[in-house]
């Protein structure tokens, strides 16, 4: 890991210092997919405040021209996000549209929505499509999973590993199934590659469960985590904890270098953190789906501020786990 930068300035600035320009976007090769706010779950990390209550959710219209950017750009990966992407009602539609194409698609799940009443050929339905999986599971153990996501939230999340495992997800060939860390508190995540090993043995001696890889997440100072912060004093702590480990082998791996976001109503955004702050792609180019160019979208320059400390932060951040 690179020394940490002792000097106090804002992100856009440590930027010009090491590379000596802003961070402009190089590749599309993910297009990542906000199908909607509505979740069946109110975490208290979650940075775009998602809740049963949410009215917000994509219509067919968007994702039809999404999936016209999709074979046009050809990139390696539609990642759909929310809220529970499982409550959107053309979710299935789309997935099969996108596999028809011969995309490769990935679906984030909080993993209990899986059990809803309406949900129960859903893990079939991603297992014929092979469809990978990225569950939000942020501890192997049941208090502190209930603490950060609600009580009963673990053995739920637990029920639903054992069905994909019985799928057979994180265990065949094609049906990957990977967790997702968060920290419990204003703290950045421990090595990836440790915590995956820890998470293995406790999950398997415990539930008999298996899954491919862990990827380790830093909680974003944005949406409810930033509120919870507020309301202990720690904003200020935390913002500089970020500062303060930003780490210069993150850079050239950031995730909005390689991928464009797309939310409900079609506008675009370089990461999902953007949209939670509602920051669209830079002004000078196309600022909704319907308006898409790839010549203008690849190789734009990438709307920055201080949020974005949390992602080069220690071992980096991103959608796919950690950086260095």
């Amino acid at each position: 890991m690179s020394k940490a930068l002792s000097v106090k300035k804002s992100f856009d600035e440590q930027i010009l210092i090491q590379i000596g320009q802003p961070l402009y976007n190089q590749s599309l090769e993910t297009i990542q997919v906000n199908v909607g706010l509505k979740c069946n779950q109110s975490c208290e990390h979650c940075h775009v405040s998602s809740s049963p209550k949410r009215k917000e959710v994509m219509d067919w219209p968007v994702m039809e021209k999404i999936l016209e950017v999709a074979k046009e750009t050809k990139c390696k990966l539609v990642d759909i996000t929310g809220g529970a992407p499982e409550l959107n009602p053309n979710l299935r539609k789309f997935i099969s549209a996108l596999s028809k194409q011969g995309q490769k698609v990935q679906v984030r799940t909080n993993l209990t929505v899986l059990l809803e009443p309406d949900q129960e050929t859903m893990i079939e339905f991603f297992s014929d499509n092979k469809v990978k999986l990225v569950a939000s599971l942020p501890c192997y153990l049941q208090e502190n999973v209930d603490k950060q996501r609600g009580l009963g939230v673990y053995l739920a999340s637990i029920e639903a590993l054992k069905r994909l495992n019985k799928a057979g997800y994180g265990i065949l060939p094609g049906l990957i199934l990977d967790l997702v860390y968060n920290p419990l508190g204003s703290f950045l995540p421990p090595d990836q590659e440790k915590l995956e090993k820890t998470y293995k043995k406790e999950l398997w001696e415990m539930h008999k469960i298996q899954f491919n890889q862990l990827l380790t997440i830093t909680n974003m100072s944005i949406g409810r985590f930033s509120s919870d912060l507020r309301k202990q004093s720690k904003s200020n702590n935390y913002k500089e904890l970020l500062e303060n480990t930003f780490n210069t082998g993150t850079i050239d791996r950031l995730m909005c270098l390689s991928q464009i976001e797309v939310d409900w109503d079609g506008n675009l955004y370089d990461c999902d953190f953007n949209l939670a702050l509602r920051l669209k792609v830079d002004k000078q180019v196309p600022q909704n789906i319907k308006d898409f160019d790839i010549n203008l979208l690849k190789g734009r320059k990438i709307v920055t501020a201080n949020h974005c400390f949390g992602c080069t932060a220690g071992r980096g951040s991103s959608c796919a786990g950690a950086l260095a």
